[in-house]
């Protein structure tokens, strides 16, 4: 008998930033490092003889906790890969809520009909899915296996192990990240022994929802979009911003130069309209994101001159997918660092900096005094 623990990767940057990361590859979060070794910690005593992952980073970064211990070396298959999302790749999960509800409603429900250009569909990648476990299963008779892929992969695999039909794929709940299936396999048969098992994890995270328990409310509280903001049309908006995210990291006004702000905003947004966005949960305004594309750019770095989340909308989780944002749109430049910079007597925004993989690697002068220069690799790396 062959032994299958099939794992769902750590917490990605997908999954915080609220991004469709299917086939676009992105890091693992610290959140997501931590669940890695924890899963490395309950398999210490187990034996394997190979280690199999998709060919996407977060994937693979998670097979580390296996095979690395171990020396043992890492398979690779792309059919272990989530479904492909075609053109939806790296889109936010509120603009897809906003621009394509209906289909989003269908992907989320793992309607079999779904599909978008350049997509897979559900039977497709539940086909893929079988057929890679089932090699990997033929290629280690009675050893032990660690294979590690994605959500909605694994989701399509079990439904058809577990009996369930296609069209009710989406009542399979999908497992937490670091999640673990164990499937045995004798004279070609695979037999669910348990699925979605993340007892590894402390504090133990929220049970898993199948698709029909999750969905669309969920997104409508939390997934952002974005759009440009309309400078000058729009410059009280970025001036009120500006005015109450200096009160708010000082606790004065003094220094304070909005028309200053303004124009450096301008030529930002001149440079390319997608250079200052406003963030929006469904049509309400909750942040403004500027980048600087221009500068820095020999360091391989990009800038964010200003980072502001709305009063009422802080502490719910919201301004991190600023954050992803602006991660995603540097890092498909290839740029290998985000620079901004804070103030020193603003520990809230410090410490949220830090919770994210922020260092400070500098000094620079400010309005009042000085800003410490807060820095982020975001390079791919494993």
């Amino acid at each position: 008998m062959t032994t299958i623990y099939l794992i769902r990767h750590g917490q990605a940057e997908g999954n915080l930033y609220r991004r469709c990361h299917s086939w676009h590859n992105g890091l693992l979060t610290l959140k997501g490092r931590e669940q890695v070794k924890a899963l490395q910690e309950r398999f210490e005593y187990v034996h394997f003889d190979a280690v199999y992952s998709s060919d996407l980073y977060r994937a693979m970064s998670t097979a580390g906790a296996i095979y690395r211990p171990r020396g043992l070396t890492l398979r690779v298959d792309p059919n272990l890969r989530e479904i492909g999302a075609g053109v939806w790749e790296d889109v936010m999960w509120g603009q897809l809520l906003h621009d394509h509800r209906e289909s989003l409603t269908a992907f989320l429900h793992c309607d079999p009909a779904w599909s978008v250009e350049g997509s897979e569909t559900f039977p497709q990648v539940r086909q893929r899915v079988q057929a890679s476990i089932e090699r990997i299963a033929a290629a280690h008779p009675d050893q032990t296996v660690a294979v590690v892929s994605h959500g909605c992969a694994i989701r399509a695999g079990l439904s058809a192990w577990l009996g369930v039909d296609v069209d009710e794929m989406g009542t399979i709940p999908l497992a937490n990240n670091t999640g673990v299936a164990k499937l045995e396999v004798e004279n070609g048969q695979i037999k669910v022994v348990y699925y979605n098992d993340d007892s590894h994890l402390e504090p133990a995270p929220a049970p898993p929802k199948a698709s029909s328990a999750y969905g669309i409310p969920g997104m409508e509280r939390n997934a952002l979009r974005f759009r440009p903001l309309l400078l000058p049309q729009e410059k009280e908006q970025y001036i009120s911003a500006r005015r109450d995210g200096w009160q708010s990291s000082h606790g004065t006004m003094d220094g304070f130069d909005g028309e200053k702000f303004l124009a450096v905003a301008e030529q930002n947004s001149a440079h390319d309209k997608n250079c200052v966005l406003l963030a929006l949960l469904g049509d309400t305004p909750m942040g403004v994101l500027q980048m600087d594309w221009k500068q820095d750019v020999e360091q391989q770095v990009g800038r964010v001159p200003f980072f502001y989340v709305v009063p009422e909308f802080r502490s719910r989780g919201l301004g991190v997918q600023l954050l992803g944002q602006a991660v995603c749109t540097y890092r498909s430049m290839g740029r290998q660092f985000l620079r901004l910079r804070c103030a020193p007597e603003n520990e809230r925004a410090k410490k949220f900096y830090h919770a994210h993989g922020f260092y400070k690697v500098g000094e620079e002068p400010g309005g009042i005094g000085h800003l410490d220069t807060m820095e982020k690799y975001i390079g791919l790396e494993l």
